[in-house]
């Protein structure tokens, strides 16, 4: 079995809520699809929880720390600002090693029929893949072209599947669990730290395979201490207090 993460956001509270879920489940194996910072204010301390698990790829706000945002809104530009500057200050040797790792992730990982990334097959970085999109056909066919059978993706906080027949299915619509049987998939894992499908919880997937490449993914909703990242939050100027706000309603 394996753990499949992403979005943490700076959120420690919700990363270590996460993590005890996946050890009480006795899995080891951790992929992370990015997004370790921005948002929150705990960037450092989620960079070394991270930093052990076996896959972690690269997504669009630690690429906004480690060089100029491009396509930030404002209050998201002012966080990562914020995040740079905690990852110049305080223990050098051990920033080092956090800028290291930060500048050393892939932007995707393919295994067999398995594709992970922290955008869309099409642009792993950046590019979002919402529900609605379901209703764009065109978009939707070239990133399903570039899928084998099975994706993995953040980027979005909202989790759910996408079929190749144009559908898309939240988990509450299939018991929390999807069969992977061969057909092409799109499957959000969803956010530990600042969920938005209206569920202060965070989210993230469990992946068992069988013997043929197949088996079946379940959606997994930890409960965790919001209020209190939203007190750090609401502590710290340079981040926006909707940040801390938006974390009790999931949106």
């Amino acid at each position: 079995m394996r753990a499949i993460i992403s979005d943490i956001h700076g959120n420690l509270e919700g990363l270590e809520a996460v993590l005890a879920d996946i050890r009480s489940k006795g899995i080891s194996e951790i992929y992370c699809l990015g997004d370790i910072v921005g948002y929150g204010p705990n960037p450092r301390e989620c960079i070394d929880l991270v930093i052990p698990m076996d896959v972690c790829l690269l997504g669009n706000h630690d690429q906004g720390a480690l060089f100029d945002p491009e396509g930030f809104n404002a209050g998201a530009e002012r966080a990562i600002f914020w995040t740079r500057k905690m990852l110049e200050s305080g223990d050098a040797k051990h920033n080092e090693r956090r800028w290291e790792f930060l500048g050393e992730l892939p932007r995707m990982r393919r295994e067999g029929h398995f594709l992970y990334v922290h955008g869309s097959a099409r642009n792993p970085l950046n590019e979002y893949v919402f529900p609605e999109d379901i209703y764009n056909q065109r978009k939707m066919e070239r990133i399903f072209g570039l899928v084998d059978k099975y994706c993995f993706q953040g980027h979005t906080h909202i989790p759910g599947v996408f079929t190749e027949d144009l559908n898309f299915m939240a988990p509450e619509d299939i018991g929390f669990e999807h069969k992977l049987t061969g057909q092409k998939v799109l499957i959000n894992v969803g956010s530990v730290g600042q969920p938005r499908n209206g569920d202060n919880r965070s989210s993230y997937v469990i992946l068992e395979q069988d013997g043929n490449g197949e088996g079946v993914v379940r959606f997994q909703r930890v409960p965790y201490d919001y209020e209190k990242t939203a007190q750090k939050i609401y502590a710290i100027p340079e981040l926006d207090n909707f940040l801390g706000d938006r974390l009790r309603d999931g949106r």
